[in-house]
């Protein structure tokens, strides 16, 4: 007879009870493992903040040296002192500016430091003292450095650790080709190819560096046998260089190109269906014709680009009924690459007649720096730049868009639609053909100039904030360029340092 399976209780381990407190102290090492990735999240985050921060510090501070033409005077350093020199100068005020308006860590940075350097050379804030080195002025660098102290923390403090500190930097350069060829190992000469660039191709002459031909005859409005084109170039055939640097107040030329005023115009007649010749070849400070700014002061003349043909993408509705080389004019031709010291890449079209009365570039011109009207007193709406002093001054006008918002008339301005390019091209190599046809040019530089006002006629008062220099040939013969330096403008800027 079998006996029911009778239930005896085990005895009672020691361990009994060891589980839950294993899991209790996992529990706690999980939870500050999560603590400490909150923590370290935390930090990445605000040393991602400081390094934007810095990025957009240093292209600011580039961008305005770029904007000052100040790269068109590579040799005088009280020049340079006025734009980069030290904590006080503007190009280090506006680093630090930009740097202090980001947050790092839910506050604005503790300290920012502004540096400025030639490629491989050593930092230091005061830029003036390194213009003896031509590698810097062709290429200065600034460097800005964003540090954040005591960043709260969530858990760390569990620790002892009451905060800590992130930090970045970053570097950005500004370059104009216009000396590259002297400069680095290679000794080659990198052209620029900007974008937006407006389609009036000028000559290769400086309407107020004067010059005598062989016959005497002087560059100028007073000599009736102005004939021979006799005044300087802006740029060098050869090398790209700027023919006459330095910077001139006032609109004159007493120092150099930059800040120079005249007036440039179409080389058109006013009563013809296509680009009428006024005159060929063209030349500057054409006299004894009313179209061309009064017909007295120093001028230059253009002839009309081609434009795509098919519709452009960031134009203003103010000049979106008009044609495609209005469009151009008063919004963004992306589609069209200018390039520099490309033979024969690029074409004039004499079948646009821009100097129509009220026609496609007056319409374009008004629409683009916003001018009220085409005639009456001056300004009418348009920013206005102050060249009496250096650096110069942009302030904005009654139309600005951005005026009754975070701006008031007359505020300082660091950007402007009156500010464009133009392309310099060979007017020695090349003869533009008759009204209707079209010929293919070589572009040897860009002009980049302030739009002042227009009037119905077609011509302009500007005054140039910088000029650049692409050739990379000797004489009338180019060779292939090395790959252009993009950007939007003919001395563009760019950071160096990845984030």
């Amino acid at each position: 007879m079998k006996h029911p399976l009778i239930y005896r209780p085990r005895k009672l381990s020691r361990q009994h009870g060891v589980t839950m407190v294993l899991v209790a102290v996992a529990m706690v090492a999980i939870i500050a493992m999560a603590a400490m990735s909150i923590d370290v999240i935390t930090l990445y985050l605000a040393r991602e903040e400081a390094q934007r921060s810095a990025d957009a510090a240093a292209l600011a501070a580039a961008r305005l040296i770029s904007l000052s033409g100040i790269t068109g005077d590579p040799s005088t350093a009280s020049s340079w002192l006025a734009i980069c020199g030290g904590s006080g100068s503007p190009a280090s005020q506006v680093a630090s500016t930009v740097a202090l308006q980001n947050v790092v860590g839910g506050a604005a940075a503790n300290t920012v430091t502004v540096t400025y350097s030639a490629p491989g050379g050593s930092a230091i804030p005061d830029c003036s003292t390194l213009v003896s080195s031509s590698a810097f002025s062709t290429n200065p660098t600034v460097t800005v450095q964003v540090q954040r102290t005591n960043l709260p923390s969530f858990f760390s403090r569990i620790w002892g650790r009451s905060g800590t500190s992130v930090s970045a930097s970053a570097t950005a350069e500004v370059f104009n080709s216009s000396y590259s060829g002297s400069v680095g190992p290679l000794a080659t000469i990198f052209p620029v190819q900007p974008a937006c660039v407006k389609p009036w191709f000028v000559p290769n002459h400086d309407p107020l560096n004067q010059g005598q031909d062989s016959n005497g005859v002087w560059c100028d409005n007073t000599d009736p046998r102005n004939r021979n084109n006799s005044c300087k170039s802006l740029v060098g055939v050869n090398d790209g260089s700027i023919t006459n640097p330095g910077i001139s107040l006032n609109g004159t030329n007493a120092n150099g190109v930059i800040g120079e005023s005249f007036g440039l115009a179409a080389n058109c007649t006013h009563t013809d269906t296509g680009c009428n010749f006024r005159t060929n070849p063209i030349r500057a400070n054409l006299t004894g014709n009313g179209y061309v700014n009064n017909g007295n002061a120093p001028n230059l003349l253009y002839y009309p680009g081609q434009v795509p043909t098919t519709a452009l993408a960031a134009v203003p509705s103010c000049s979106s009924a008009g044609n495609l080389y209005e469009q151009a004019i008063a919004g963004c031709d992306q589609a069209t690459a200018y390039k520099c010291g490309v033979p024969l890449a690029n074409t004039v079209d004499m079948s646009e007649n821009p100097s129509v009365l009220g026609g496609d570039t007056p319409q374009g011109v008004q629409c683009l720096i916003h001018q009220g009207g085409t005639g009456g007193g001056q300004p009418d709406g348009q920013d206005v730049l102050i060249d009496s002093s250096f650096p110069f001054q942009i302030q904005a006008g009654s139309s600005n868009p951005l005026v009754g918002g975070p701006l008031a008339v007359g505020s300082p301005i660091s950007a402007s639609n009156s500010i464009v390019s133009l392309p310099i091209y060979d007017d020695s190599a090349v003869t533009v053909g008759g009204s209707g046809t079209t010929t293919q040019v070589t572009i040897i530089g860009f002009l980049q100039v302030f739009i002042n006002q227009i009037d119905q006629n077609d011509s302009m008062t500007v005054t140039v904030l910088n000029v650049t220099g692409c050739s990379n040939g000797n004489g009338a013969t180019y060779s292939v360029s090395p790959s252009p330096v993009i950007g939007t403008s003919p001395v563009p800027i760019r950071l160096i340092t990845p984030p």
